[in-house]
């Protein structure tokens, strides 16, 4: 016999209970886990605290044997098209700090998470329009609601330099020159055009989404253990290189533009009080148009 134990797994009960306030997550008994994130039951509204817990969740479920394929999704109308109010005020009160600690730090674990803490097969139901959709998109396989909407308003909306993970995941899926566009323009990439372009595999109504998700699990879940874990490996490999590749100085150059700037980016955006002519006020109109 050893002479040291295993150290235990998390164990599904114990972090469904602590990520309650920004995931709900449900499993079935042969280890296909729905994560619907959440802010107050509702579309996800940005802040420190949920951007960190992204890459916490990722980490958890990977670290569970017992999940065999995660389904990653929103919850409501829109994926995410809102800041928190208050979920920036680190940013404004000590932006260095906030620039490492919570920006360059949670972000690159954000991405690298997904894709190389994730043994398992991962399927993001994109449930509407909103940004920060990489954590959709970088999933293994994609579908999305009829009315969503892809875009990335970091540099014509807020003045950012858009190299938090969104980038590699435009570049990757879009190729050069249609993700310079979507990036320098923000152009919003509806549905029909997000399976054209590659960024979707498919596109179901709203109310089929998740059922539709879970079918693909199902399907999944036909072949053995390990033949499903070792595909997802093969599947990433693009994925990894990519990041390898570019996200560390993708984060490092905007990291550099913020505190560049000397001051808070986030903080006071309010799209629904947009000036008429602002990129946040055209992209509301389209937005309006789509449903």
């Amino acid at each position: 016999m050893s002479l040291q134990r295993f150290v235990p797994t998390p164990k599904f009960d114990d972090y469904r209970e602590s990520f309650k306030d920004s995931y709900v997550l449900e499993r079935s008994d042969d280890g296909v886990i729905l994560a619907r994130a959440h802010t107050q039951d509702g579309p996800i509204q940005l802040s420190v605290e949920n951007h960190r817990s992204v890459g916490q969740l990722f980490k958890t479920i990977g670290a569970d044997p017992e999940n065999e394929v995660m389904i990653f999704t929103g919850t409501g109308p829109n994926f995410m098209l809102s800041i928190d109010p208050d979920g920036f005020a680190l940013e404004e009160e000590d932006l260095e700090h906030w620039a490492y600690e919570y920006a360059f730090k949670d972000g690159r674990t954000n991405v690298s998470s997904l894709i190389n803490d994730l043994e398992i097969p991962t399927i993001g139901a994109l449930n509407g329009p909103g940004f920060h959709a990489e954590l959709c998109l970088m999933c293994d396989l994609t579908i999305c609601t009829e009315d969503a909407v892809i875009f990335d308003p970091h540099f014509p909306g807020i003045g950012s330099v858009p190299g938090d993970g969104i980038h590699c995941c435009l570049q990757e899926l879009l190729g050069v020159k249609r993700a310079a566009y979507a990036l320098l323009t923000g152009q919003p990439i509806d549905a029909e055009k997000a399976l054209e372009y590659g960024l979707v595999n498919e596109v179901v109504p709203r109310g089929e989404l998740i059922e539709r998700a879970k079918e693909l699990a199902r399907n999944i879940m036909k072949q053995e253990r390990t033949t499903r874990r070792l595909t997802a490996q093969i599947i990433r490999r693009p994925w990894k290189k990519r990041i390898t590749d570019d996200l560390d100085g993708g984060f490092g150059i905007q990291m550099f533009g913020h505190l560049a700037k000397k001051r808070a980016l986030h903080v006071g955006v309010d799209a629904t009080e947009a000036d008429e002519d602002s990129y946040f006020a055209q992209l509301l109109k389209v937005l309006g148009n789509s449903r």
